[in-house]
């Protein structure tokens, strides 16, 4: 008993210091992105499993950056790049980081409508309940207790880890999968690579760094705490990925190894395990979905909130109250309440939203990016925290791979 722990104290030292790098990780597991992993699954089986290492390369790189950032700097993301390069540009980022979180609200309110009709609920009751949830929750809270909230809420992905075992799939061949090479044969698959690329680029979303950058600085994380800001991230990021690994492998030993290679939406793959997976299956994945619509409708408006009222000089925060920063709390309840009325609209174009804000955030990503690593390398603003130039050679090449990357899907889309 006495060699377990060691393991047990590290483990509940890592828990311990879990915050915003795990929650940012977890929220872009949201409605849109379990429905990308579920029909990767749905219509290759296992065979896009290899995606998962660059996935989780990639997603550590920018998390560590946007943590360290806000550690080094005490400053929001978009209040560096106002001071940096002046307002007109930070206007312009802005404008184009409304419009594309505008969209993701949507398609976090429309993931609670369909999780709901599952269970026989209509949207016309789920969605102004959850609306009006979400806002107490955010407006009534403060940072700290929210924060824990959201940390139980990233906790609840693990209804997906178990969803895979339930399934019982192959482990041996998924295993296999997550180490290959893909072969050349496979890349000139439009569907094959389309989805690849899907799950790759959907992992990185411009949100997420001012997000994570604007939650450090309002906990108030010290200099001297900017390790446990980096493990926080960097345990997010992985923990992240792994969920996405475990919807890909449950989908593949359902749907796919029965011959169910289309589905509509993420509601409609939990609804296609329900013959095949079991019960169990179909009821954590259909939690789950709920869980990750709720969570994401709750940070988005509120990444958006931050962003914006940092670039514009406004207060901004949790722990001031409705009275001391009202453009903040004003700029969340709009954009709460245009998510779920759009749901309620009849024959609301979703599906069109849902293709423009992937399309704005493939336009916006590679700004984001740029400008994130242009800013962690002054060493007036950084100081001793500046890249390293080994790491500036990867970071550079992996922004340079996700604007390939993100080209294709843009391509995929006007072609689509």
């Amino acid at each position: 008993m006495a060699r377990f722990r060691p393991a047990l104290a590290r483990l509940i030292f890592v828990l311990s210091i879990l915050g915003p790098g795990f929650i940012t990780a977890n929220v872009d597991n949201d409605a849109g992105g379990i429905y990308t992993y579920a029909l990767a699954g749905a219509q290759f089986g296992y065979a896009l499993l290899w995606t998962i290492i660059p996935v989780a390369i990639c997603l550590t790189f920018a998390q560590e950056i946007s943590a360290r950032m806000g550690v080094a700097t005490g400053k929001g993301l978009s209040e560096l790049i106002r001071e940096q390069y002046g307002l007109r540009i930070t206007f312009f980022l802005m404008c184009a980081l409304v419009l594309c979180n505008i969209g993701d609200v949507v398609s976090e309110f429309a993931g609670v409508a369909s999780s709901v009709q599952l269970f026989g609920v209509s949207k016309y009751i789920s969605v102004p309940i959850a609306g009006a949830l979400v806002w107490l929750l955010v407006v009534l809270g403060n940072y700290k207790r929210l924060e824990k909230i959201f940390v139980f809420l990233s906790f609840l992905y693990i209804a997906y880890i178990v969803t895979a075992v339930v399934a019982h799939p192959d482990w041996s061949q998924a295993l296999m999968h997550i180490v290959r090479v893909p072969r050349v044969s496979e890349l000139k698959d439009s569907g094959y690579l389309y989805l690849a690329v899907g799950i790759i680029g959907a992992t990185i979303a411009p949100w997420q760094q001012f997000y994570l950058q604007a939650s450090i600085v309002d906990k108030g994380t010290p200099e001297s705490h900017l390790k446990y800001s980096r493990t926080d991230a960097i345990v997010g990021s992985l923990f992240s990925v792994l969920v996405a690994g475990f919807i890909v492998i449950a989908c593949a030993a359902t749907l796919f190894s029965h011959g169910r290679y289309e589905i509509h939406d993420a509601a409609d793959a939990a609804a296609s395990l329900r013959p095949l997976g079991g019960e169990y299956a179909y009821l954590l994945f259909a939690i789950g979905l709920l869980n990750a619509s709720l969570f994401a409708a709750s940070i988005l408006p509120l990444s958006t909130a931050y962003t914006v009222c940092e670039a514009l000089g406004f207060e901004s925060g949790l722990n001031k109250k409705f009275r001391e920063a009202p453009a903040f709390y004003w700029l969340y309840t709009g954009l709460l309440i245009i998510g779920a009325a759009v749901i309620l609209v009849p024959n609301a174009p979703l599906i069109k939203l849902a293709v423009l804000s992937q399309v704005l955030n493939g336009v916006l990503l590679p700004f984001v990016l740029v400008f994130m690593l242009m800013l962690v390398n002054k060493r007036g603003l950084m100081g001793r925290h500046v890249n390293s130039r080994l790491y500036n050679t990867v970071a550079w090449s992996l922004t340079g791979i996700i604007v390939v990357l993100t080209g294709f899907m843009l391509l995929s889309q006007y072609q689509s």
